[in-house]
């Protein structure tokens, strides 16, 4: 359990600020980026990252999407799209679901 900078598992400031807002509760990336119980801060309030599970693209789903701020998988994917140059979805891919919850 280590306090962790917010810059490093999530990537861009308007996903930090969609997690301050709990429009985004979750976020999966390629690498493992924090561990159970790894607190940050946003704007002075607190999270802890409640789970890291490994999983394929392929496991995700609508709610996944959702928590991680898009209306659907497809959209979820168009998004993965215009954010990473080169990106190809291959379901048997492996990624990191970094699940977080404010601290109160």
């Amino acid at each position: 359990m280590a306090a962790i900078d917010a810059d490093t598992i999530l990537p861009a400031e308007r996903v930090r600020q969609a997690v301050a807002s709990g429009r985004v509760s979750q976020l999966h990336r390629g690498d493992r980026y924090a561990d159970e119980g790894d607190t940050f801060e946003i704007d002075g309030d607190r999270f802890e990252v409640v789970s890291v599970t490994e999983r394929t693209l392929g496991d995700l789903t609508d709610e996944d999407a959702r928590a991680e701020g898009s209306e659907d998988l497809d959209a979820y994917r168009e998004r993965l799209d215009r954010a990473h140059e080169n990106f190809e979805w291959d379901d048997d891919a492996t990624v990191y679901r970094h699940r977080f919850e404010r601290v109160e």
